[in-house]
């Protein structure tokens, strides 16, 4: 297996670099066909990889690459899932290198989706084809990929084709490589993910933009009242302040938190990494807690009247904003938008109207660490790495895990390799060489660890 990869490395990357030119930005429309071509890319790699019964299948949205590989009907299933959707690359300008236009620098692949998650699902097609041609015993289990268009704007049509295609996806157990690890000498497995209800607001003042100084003083500014209310949503000591919003927070025991506590972090290095004089969050938390196991509200967006070059004197007519919230174990995504637009609605000033829109939502899990699965990652990247993972909670959301384990009752092996400091969603994403090809040599030990057990 080593000696394939050595050899066939330099190729696995040019591959990926060349499905990483195509810029499949799922929530711009102008990028539509873009994204259809990264569907097209990701089938024509999987079937030279040898999968079978390959298929672009379409939905109301963007469409969905699903193949699979049957050895053995008695054998155990397992359902690899994955994203061929990036983000904005927005702001372009902030790029040391244009987004689209992949280098290798420093031992890492820059470029929007290099870990998010166009790299991490080329982990997988790479993985299955060198098992299929390394001479190292080839599929030891049946496996089947789904690989969607739309994770980046809330999976919207995912879950109606898990409902209509339960028969074809019918596993075991499913597995993702859309998180991370510590470091790349302290392998890690997420069992935990936080969930998300976001929501986009828009506070209305006057019918039209105004003179600032024939009207200044005598009505409400929306954008004046919109930065009140969002800073009344965090009192002095981090703590949102929405009523209701931690009624049904798991709240770890102490032994719990002493067993995070041993995971590595050093709280100088995660300023140092993100060029922060000080940390901030909820007190009485640590800043590896206030990222995992506590909920957030964290403005994403904010914009109204004049932005432009030079000076413009007006009062906007409207202010808007994005903003989301990170929900955790017992709190579901219904429950916190119903709270959330209760409470932001009723805290507006007299002299604004306020709309609450909610974009998309998803709940937060914890998977198991006693299960078979979740022993053959363990394994596999002890393997790989030498050394044990350690499990830790995510501090991002994968909403479909928990639509995955309600629709095929089936519990999720997040086995990632990215890193925090890979720069996801910002400018300047990358992923490390390094933590490529590692994937790709780990994931078939998880396949044939996960068969034996089964047997």
């Amino acid at each position: 297996m080593a000696n394939y990869l050595a050899d066939n490395q330099t190729r696995f990357l040019n591959e990926l670099i060349d499905w990483l030119r195509i810029p499949s930005v799922s929530a711009d429309p102008k990028f539509h066909g873009d994204v259809l071509r990264a569907a097209d890319y990701l089938k024509t790699r999987l079937e030279e990889a040898g999968v079978q019964n390959v298929e672009i299948c379409p939905t109301a949205g963007n469409p969905i690459v699903y193949g699979d590989y049957i050895t053995d009907a008695s054998k155990p299933t397992v359902l690899v899932y994955g994203h061929y959707d990036v983000q904005p690359a927005d702001p372009y300008e902030l790029w040391t290198s244009p987004p689209f236009d992949p280098v290798i620098k420093d031992g890492k692949i820059y470029a929007r989706g290099a870990c998010d998650d166009k790299g991490q699902v080329y982990m997988h097609v790479k993985a299955f084809e060198m098992m299929m041609r390394d001479g190292q015993g080839g599929v030891p289990c049946n496996i089947k990929f789904m690989f969607e268009g739309e994770e980046e704007i809330g999976s919207n049509n995912l879950e109606i084709f898990v409902k209509a295609n339960k028969a074809k996806l019918k596993a075991d157990v499913i597995l993702i490589s859309d998180t991370g690890i510590l470091a790349n000498d302290v392998p890690s497995i997420e069992v935990g993910l936080r969930g998300l209800s976001y929501h986009e607001v828009t506070v209305t003042g006057p019918n039209r933009d105004l003179h600032s100084g024939l009207y200044g003083g005598a009505v409400q500014n929306p954008i004046n009242a919109l930065c009140e209310m969002i800073a009344s949503l965090h009192d002095e000591n981090g703590h949102i302040t929405i009523p209701g919003f931690y009624d049904n927070v798991d709240e770890l025991s102490a032994e719990e938190r002493a067993e995070m506590a041993k995971a590595p972090f050093s709280e100088e290095e995660f300023k140092q990494s993100i060029g922060l004089p000080a940390s901030y969050g909820e007190k009485g938390y640590s800043s590896m807690e206030r990222t995992s196991i506590r909920p957030t509200l964290d403005v994403n967006g904010i914009w109204g009247g004049y932005t432009g070059e030079g000076a413009k004197t007006v009062i906007a007519s409207q202010a808007h904003a994005k903003i989301s919230m990170r929900l955790v174990p017992h709190q579901t995504s219904a429950e916190i938008t119903a709270l959330f637009q209760k409470h932001f609605t009723s805290i507006a000033p007299a002299g604004v109207t306020v709309e609450v829109r909610p974009h998309h939502g998803g709940e937060p899990v914890v998977t198991p660490t006693n299960s078979v699965a979740y022993k053959a990652a363990a394994d596999a990247m002890e393997t790989t790495f030498g050394k044990r993972p350690v499990p830790t909670r995510g501090g991002g959301s994968i909403p479909i895990v928990a639509m995955f384990k309600s629709e095929l009752g089936l519990d999720t092996v997040l086995l990632g390799f990215g890193l925090d400091s890979d720069a996801i969603h910002s400018p300047n994403e990358h992923f490390g060489v390094f933590n490529f090809l590692k994937g790709i040599e780990t994931i078939p030990h998880f396949y044939r660890n996960y068969a034996a057990a089964q047997v």
